[in-house]
């Protein structure tokens, strides 16, 4: 394989040779989906440092216009096994859904990895081989996308050591940087070791987070709370961290807050509570998170509105690390991508509740039952790259 780094830039293989970065990242799209921003607002103005002076490169919310969704291709039969074929189905799924709506870059690991990538994706969706990863969980593998308050983007990475080394992860300690490099964004080490699904962010100065995933010795190791809190305020342009507990050691990730809590916009979150029978660790823990959110203010001093999605009474799976979250939904232009379980008065009720927090946005449910088996979902699968 050539070197990457010898080839066109991503955004001159995507979009064509373009006479600087600003214009070409202000070109948002292959075809009408992003051809629709061009007179969008991108949101509120960028939040100065104290004092005033620079503003303060900040993380913005999901929900802000993108430039692109960004994808890895899974290929490995010692991650996955047996069920890897069934795996990729639902990722090219998932790739070929958010294709709709904007574009979306498939990472692959080699040539033959990209083939097959594209052959299944088709071609809405533009496969590359240049970065080479070890699995398919570009939420914590690739950069967290970081606005500079002067109309670029940075690309913060965050350190990923295969959630505590508990999983191969020699490509895709890599990635952010690649990723950056390919697309000549400026690259920002974060201080700490974590990962994009493990840190939640409003884009106006508060982040939710589990101490279970990042203050843990597996990721960061004699760092207290308070420290750990610094340096992702520090990364993320952030003033403010709620914290629930969490649970460490139960799943790879040590719980990811991306399952059960998500901002929908400042001061309104969403969380996903169990059916009341279920007394197991996770839905003790997702009744926690509830009843943190539900007394906490954010770093405006607003105290925290929270919309509460039931999560299904059945689901089709029968495997033990099935995660059955309709809250590991990705945003893209227009859209909210979450999954659906079989359980249709749950599934379409949390539909409802979708449609209602993101007015606009079309809401479409997916049949991802065997990436969701492995322990994540679509949010999990996924990483937006916001316009500058």
């Amino acid at each position: 394989m050539t070197d990457p780094y010898s080839r066109p830039s991503l955004g001159e293989r995507l979009f064509g040779a373009a006479p600087s970065r600003r214009t070409l990242l202000g070109t948002a799209g292959l075809g009408a989906a992003g051809l629709a921003l061009g007179s969008q607002v991108l949101g509120a103005s960028p939040a100065f440092a104290d004092g005033g002076g620079a503003p303060r490169p900040r993380v913005p919310m999901d929900d802000v216009p993108h430039a692109r969704t960004w994808m890895s291709w899974p290929s490995r039969t010692s991650v996955w096994g047996r069920r890897l074929r069934g795996v990729q189905e639902d990722i090219a799924l998932i790739a070929r859904t958010i294709a709709r709506y904007e574009p979306v870059v498939m990472c692959a690991p080699d040539d033959y990895s990209a083939e097959e990538a594209q052959h299944a994706c088709g071609p809405g969706v533009h496969v590359i081989d240049s970065i080479p990863t070890d699995d398919l969980w570009m939420r914590d593998i690739a950069p967290v996308f970081r606005r500079d308050g002067y109309g670029g983007l940075q690309a913060v990475g965050l350190n990923f050591n295969g959630w505590g080394r508990k999983q191969v992860h020699t490509d895709d300690a890599h990635v952010a940087e690649n990723l950056a490099r390919l697309s000549r964004l400026p690259f920002v080490r974060a201080e700490f070791v974590g990962e994009g699904g493990g840190i939640e962010t409003d884009g106006d100065g508060t982040v939710l987070a589990t101490e279970s995933s990042l203050v843990n010795k597996n990721r960061n190791p004699g760092w207290s709370r308070d420290d750990v809190e610094a340096a992702v305020l520090d990364a993320y342009g952030a003033e403010k961290m709620i914290w629930v507990p969490g649970i460490k050691g139960q799943d790879i990730t040590d719980d990811h807050i991306d399952v059960t809590s998500r901002f929908v916009r400042p001061g309104l979150v969403l969380v996903q509570l169990p059916p009341e029978g279920r007394k197991d660790v996770w839905a003790r823990d997702a009744r926690e998170q509830f009843a943190i959110l539900n007394t906490a203010t954010d770093a405006r001093g607003r105290r925290l509105q929270v919309i509460v999605v039931e999560g299904p009474d059945t689901v089709r799976s029968k495997r033990a690390d099935f995660v059955d979250s309709y809250l590991n939904f990705h945003l893209v232009n227009g859209a909210v991508i979450a999954a659906q379980f079989g359980d249709g008065y749950k599934d379409a009720a949390a539909k409802r509740t979708l449609e209602a927090a993101f007015p606009g946005r079309e809401v479409v449910q997916l049949d991802v039952d065997r990436l969701m088996a492995g322990g994540g979902g679509i949010h999990c699968s996924t990483m937006q790259e916001p316009l500058p």
